[in-house]
């Protein structure tokens, strides 16, 4: 999926406008291991990154221009609710931020695909939604806006640093997260809490950026560095691929797997537009052992007309526009449950499959 914004004005506006209580119990550790996935390593800094998100949450408007992509993606992780026919008492919005998906879960028209269906909000789905983040600035900074009388929230102030999640076992209906757990340490473990805290039968929908998020930027980064100095450093983020997060859910104990993956292309002015974007995100750069200060003069310069060169594209009127893949990875899992379907055991099938596709 592409947008093209019609001008370096444009960019700053809402994706959507641009397109058609802790109960007492022992304590266990959140990165504890799960059926054979091994402990965590460490790639994040958890301090910077939760200082990144206070930060940019802290400049409301800025952080209020830059949320189209979180916007945009809370929207499509909210359609997935439009094929589950049943209502959710309890929900978990885990690395909640500034609130996308409970804004989308009050979207008076929910499905895209039918603009003229009397479809209610999502939140009428929703008996109370949690929102849970380790930014508080992030958490309460549209605390006042329409949407809060809409949708019945409470909104919970995580530990910034990895641990046990602050509720008990079988809590929630449904937990949801979108454009959050990218930066986990402890993937594996995270997945294996949120198995735990939800009920028998319950749901976790989920989106996370993945792949080759960025690769523009990472590669003419990358170009300019080894041009101008000899060498490179990391700038922007390892994550996890797309072929890896269908065994991760498994391996935490979900069912009925269903993984697919999409890419979301926003057209910039110029490099400094995105990156600007990507700090207004709360985005930026927070792997341990970073190089530390500001990227070089020199080398944003070189990134600039690297980037412009290898893929930069010009409309009629020579404007040069600048695309930045997003690639996101979208989850769902169902905890076990008495009454889940349940595939028949090996060699039972009474069909064979070249009689069905007509083959022999």
């Amino acid at each position: 999926m592409r947008l093209t914004p019609l001008s370096s004005a444009a960019l700053r506006r809402p994706l959507s406008s641009l397109i058609t209580p802790k109960t007492q119990h022992q304590r266990r550790a959140y990165a504890f291991q799960t059926s054979g996935i091994p402990t965590s390593f460490q790639v994040f800094n958890n301090r910077t990154k939760w200082l990144q998100r206070e930060r940019a949450a802290s400049n409301v408007e800025a952080s209020r221009q830059a949320d189209y992509l979180k916007d945009e993606v809370a929207m499509r992780v909210a359609e997935r609710l439009l094929d589950v026919k049943r209502t959710f008492p309890l929900t978990l919005d885990f690395g909640a931020y500034t609130n996308s998906l409970a804004r989308a879960l009050t979207n008076p028209n929910p499905d895209p695909s039918q603009p003229d269906a009397d479809i209610p909000p999502l939140a009428t789905k929703i008996g109370k939604l949690v929102a849970a983040d380790s930014s508080e600035k992030a958490l309460y900074r549209d605390a006042e806006l329409q949407f809060n009388k809409e949708i019945n929230m409470e909104r919970v102030v995580l530990p910034y640093e990895e641990g046990s999640l602050p509720w008990e076992d079988n809590t929630f209906d449904m937990v949801l997260s979108s454009l959050s757990m990218h930066w986990i340490n402890d993937l594996p473990g995270a997945l294996g809490q949120i198995n735990r805290i939800l009920k028998p039968d319950a749901p976790f929908i989920g989106a996370m950026l993945g792949g080759d998020t960025l690769f523009e930027l990472r590669t003419s980064l990358q170009l300019a560095e080894q041009e101008r100095r000899g060498g490179i450093s990391v700038h922007v983020s390892p994550l996890a691929d797309v072929k890896d997060i269908g065994g991760l859910l498994g391996k935490a104990g979900f069912k009925m797997l269903t993984v697919d993956v999409e890419d979301i292309v926003v057209e910039y002015p110029d490099t400094f537009a995105l990156m600007e974007d990507l700090q207004a995100m709360g985005e930026g750069n927070a792997v341990l052992g970073r190089e530390m200060g500001a990227i070089g003069r020199d080398v944003l310069l070189a990134t600039e007309g690297i980037y412009r060169e290898l893929h930069g594209s010009k409309d009629e009127d020579g404007t040069v526009r600048l695309p930045a893949t997003f690639r996101v990875i979208h989850m769902i899992g169902w905890k076990e449950g008495g009454d889940q379907p349940q595939p028949l055991k090996r060699g039972s099938g009474e069909i064979n499959l070249r009689d069905v596709l007509g083959t022999k």
